[in-house]
This record gives C-alpha cells, sequence and structure tokens, in this order.
C-alpha cells in the first residue's frame, strides 16, 4: 500500500458510498486509476467490503455490553459454536492475555441482556466471566 491507497481507504471511511469519479477528483487522479487501485484493494482483501454503519437513532434503545470470558483451553471451539448462534453477540474475539473471550452483546433491555449473560455463563467449558455495559461512545473509527 501507498499514499494514494492511504487516501482512497480514508475517504471510503469516512463515505463509502462516493463515487469512483468524485474520488478520482478529491485525490487528482484519473478515473481509471481509483478503478484499478479499487480492484486491486478489493482482490487482495485489504477491502473486504463495503457496509452500513447504523447511527444512534437506530442504535437507541440497544443496550451493549462487552463480555471477557475466561475459558477451559479444550472447550473453546463448542464455546465459540455456541455463542456464534446467539443473535445478541454482535463480536467474538479471541484475545491473549487473562482473559480468552471478548464478546460484544446487544440486547434490547436489560432483563434481556441479564438472560443472555446467564446463558453464557452456563456454557459447559466457561471458568468466569465478566461484564461491562457501555454508557456513551466517545470515539468510533470506521478503519
Amino acid at each position: 500500500m501507498d499514499d494514494l491507497d492511504r487516501a482512497l481507504l480514508g475517504l471510503l471511511g469516512a463515505d463509502a458510498r462516493v463515487s469512483v469519479a468524485t474520488l478520482a477528483r478529491r485525490l487528482k487522479v484519473a478515473r481509471s486509476t481509483i478503478q484499478a487501485r479499487l480492484e486491486r484493494l478489493e482482490t487482495s482483501g485489504i477491502i473486504a467490503g463495503y457496509t452500513l454503519k447504523l447511527g444512534e437513532a437506530a442504535r437507541q434503545g440497544r443496550i451493549r455490553a462487552t463480555v471477557l470470558l475466561t475459558i477451559e483451553p479444550r472447550a473453546q471451539a463448542a464455546i465459540l459454536t455456541r455463542l456464534k448462534a446467539l443473535p445478541e453477540v454482535e463480536r467474538l474475539h479471541t484475545t491473549s492475555g487473562r482473559v480468552d473471550l471478548l464478546l460484544q452483546l446487544a440486547a434490547g433491555s436489560t432483563a434481556q441482556l441479564d438472560a443472555v449473560l446467564d446463558q453464557i455463563g452456563e456454557l459447559t467449558g466457561v471458568k468466569s466471566s465478566e461484564s461491562l455495559i457501555h454508557l456513551s461512545t466517545k470515539l468510533e473509527r470506521a478503519v
């Protein structure tokens, strides 16, 4: 990746719907250059796709939490399969450090969140969990 690729990704991170012509004009290069760069970035896996990012108005009424899980090592595959089946699990990461998995949950109410946390805590192989309720977002970067 060079400076043009990084600038292109920066513009797309701010607005993924911007046209190729506008990108070319802003970056002061030919439209065909932008099209070729986009194709290369997509083919190489640097751009995995273009997506919709919901604003606060759409996310109102959703309670989010980060859950830190410590699990038994041999239980990871089964736990991952069960967690992926829970619709409240938005993100799921393996980690290095004192916890094994980091989850981001979203629920419609505290009661629903509590029920999901109970389900997770009851999974065979979960040794401990810690929940952190998200209060407000101060910064969220697209890229």
